[in-house]
């Protein structure tokens, strides 16, 4: 690494510290005012308060690392502009491009940052808070809570449909299961019970009726009455189970802008799924390649900065701070109508998704060519 390398890379980080230390700041006041109310209904000690405001810390900044960075990268290179270093440098001989690398690998680097915390930090950590408010007797939210009634779904390549009157996903218990199969011959078995777990990997039923249709068009006859049957052939697990459960309104699931759905959940769920309609199909693509594509946002700001920031002359520091407030607008404006062009099935969701940052990384590109 060469000097102007460290010098540059060291005169971003300390800006980017402050940003991410100022949101942060601002998060914790902001975060204490609006849950006041809900952590005292949950009767939160001082330290499960404390534990409540970690687990919710890395969803906030899965929103404002790019923010912060973008921030930080138009303040330095704004300050650099401003006493002609830049200028200086590339009259070295150091082109732009090479001159900005430092910044290109902070920009990876944060985008690492930002795809682990979403995809790994931020399922766990939700599940972290729930159990943190059901400490002490409090009712889970609605889109965190750990128990469905009267719900169910459909295992498309078994061709069962789970209906379950009760499913706890704490302890993988469920009342009034009833699940019903479709065998090759076009008749279907039906299993009723008033209770199941799950326990080495087998679902165990207990007092079970079983009936069976006698041809494609017979009547329901009895198969079996028993205390207790395991179903070893049932190979639905827990996590998938509340997988498809969570999946099975897709309304909530169009309107929700939660970042608790990883990768793998909803690659799996589309594999269980193939005979999705063409609308929930688009949802589901639309939101998995927004995951995808939202790591990246972090290189497409520096792309984007350095044509903002770079340009010679002797301008105010607070130039690049109205610059990013302009460029996040933007930014942002033109994702919401991807995502919602996705989301209706008017773009391909891969299209949809990564549409802001081929815009943005494409215009950063063309004028920092532009750059004199």
């Amino acid at each position: 690494m060469r000097l102007h390398d460290r010098y540059l890379f060291r005169e971003l980080l300390t800006p980017l510290a402050y940003c991410l230390g100022g949101f942060l700041v601002f998060w914790i006041s902001f975060f204490f005012f609006t849950e006041l109310e809900h952590l005292r209904e949950a009767n939160l000690h001082l330290l499960d308060t404390l534990a409540y405001a970690a687990a919710k810390l890395p969803e906030f900044l899965v929103l404002v690392l790019p923010i912060a960075l973008l921030l930080a990268l138009l303040y330095a290179l704004t300050h650099h502009a401003k006493h002609h270093e830049l200028t200086a440098l590339r009259a070295a001989g150091v082109s732009l491009w090479r001159l900005c690398a430092p910044y290109f690998v902070v920009g990876l680097i944060a985008g690492v940052i930002h795809f682990t915390l979403n995809e790994v930090a931020v399922p766990r950590c939700a599940k972290w808070s729930v159990e943190i408010l059901n400490r002490n007797g409090k009712k889970p939210d609605d889109d965190a809570k750990t128990k469905f009634t009267k719900t169910g779904f459909r295992n498309v390549p078994a061709r069962r449909i789970w209906q379950i009157g009760e499913y706890d996903t704490a302890n993988a218990t469920m009342l009034d299961p009833n699940v019903t199969w479709t065998l090759p011959d076009g008749s279907w078995h039906s299993l009723q019970a008033a209770r199941a777990g799950y326990t080495n990997g087998v679902w165990i039923f207990s007092n079970v009726r079983m009936f069976a249709q006698s041809g494609a068009r017979g009547s329901l006859i009895p198969l079996l009455s028993t205390n207790s049957v395991a179903m070893p052939e049932f190979n639905e697990t827990p996590q998938r189970i509340l997988r498809a459960i969570k999946f099975t309104d897709m309304q909530a699931l169009r309107s929700s802008r939660n970042a608790n759905i990883p990768l793998a959940d909803i690659r799996d769920y589309l594999r269980d799924n193939p005979d999705l309609s063409r609308d929930e199909a688009a949802v589901l693509l639309t939101k998995f390649h927004g995951r995808l594509a939202a790591p990246w946002t972090c290189l497409v700001v520096v792309l984007i900065a350095i044509p903002f920031g770079a340009a010679s002359g002797r301008r105010n520091l607070f130039f690049g701070v109205a610059g990013s407030i302009f460029i996040c607008f933007t930014f942002f404006v033109v994702q919401q109508i991807g995502l919602a062009l996705g989301i209706n099935g008017q773009l391909p969701g891969w299209l949809a998704a990564w549409l802001p940052n081929i815009i943005f990384a494409a215009a950063g590109i063309v004028m920092t060519a532009r750059v004199r």
